[in-house]
């Protein structure tokens, strides 16, 4: 086992399934609701740079509403229904990567207390293709109040699990917003490696591990 690791922490989106084709699913979705997707990504980039918030839905309704001179009352609505409820069928017909329900399965059987923590509600995505059973906690940063890479949500779901930052290795896909996240709120990290660092066999040098696959992460955490 990994010293000192008692909680493997896992993002959701781009780490347990590969974003790229979940992006290629969603195409028509996407094209249907342009406008809206244009603007809601210029307040999601302010929200991953904004201090925790008492209510982040009603601040993010709000800065949309700016963007399109609407109410925030109507872009919570639209939000809602375009996003948390809109996308949610796509998830059902995504697959996980290879190995990733057996990955949990040997690593709650050898001991360790696992987790999820994603930027967007994992409730979003139903059962979690049968990964639920093997979680001690599951969480969203939205409802923590601050989106990755602050440190708030990260602290948050130490408190939860009872545990102390440096317990926690966190598994994630994206450099700034899981490896330098985590690493900065005192967590270990664990970077799958995007196509072209694998192409080339280039890790990432500020995480503490990286794997092309979970066959491989399987081999690293529990040698």
């Amino acid at each position: 086992m990994l010293d000192g690791i008692s909680v493997i922490a896992f993002d959701i989106d781009g780490t347990l399934y590969s974003s790229h084709r979940f992006y290629l699913r969603i195409i028509p979705y996407f094209f249907k609701n342009l406008f809206f997707f244009l603007k809601y990504n210029k307040v999601r980039k302010i929200l991953h740079r904004t201090a925790p918030l008492a209510d982040f839905y009603e601040y993010q309704a709000r800065l949309l509403a700016e963007i399109t001179g609407s109410t925030p009352e109507k872009e919570k609505e639209r939000i809602k229904r375009i996003v948390y409820d809109g996308m949610k069928p796509y998830f059902e017909k995504i697959r996980t990567f290879d190995y990733v329900e057996e990955a949990f399965r040997q690593i709650k059987s050898a001991g360790y207390r696992i987790a999820l923590l994603s930027d967007f509600p994992p409730e979003q995505k139903g059962s979690l293709w049968n990964l639920t059973q093997y979680c001690d906690l599951i969480l969203g940063t939205e409802s923590c109040g601050a989106l990755k890479p602050s440190k708030y949500p990260f602290g948050i779901l130490c408190s939860k699990l009872g545990v102390k930052a440096e317990e926690i290795l966190y598994v994630g896909n994206s450099v700034r917003y899981d490896v330098e996240g985590s690493k900065k709120a005192g967590m270990k990290s664990a970077f799958i490696l995007t196509s072209w660092r694998k192409l080339f066999n280039i890790p990432l040098k500020s995480a503490d591990i990286c794997f092309s696959n979970y066959r491989q992460f399987l081999d690293i955490v529990l040698k």
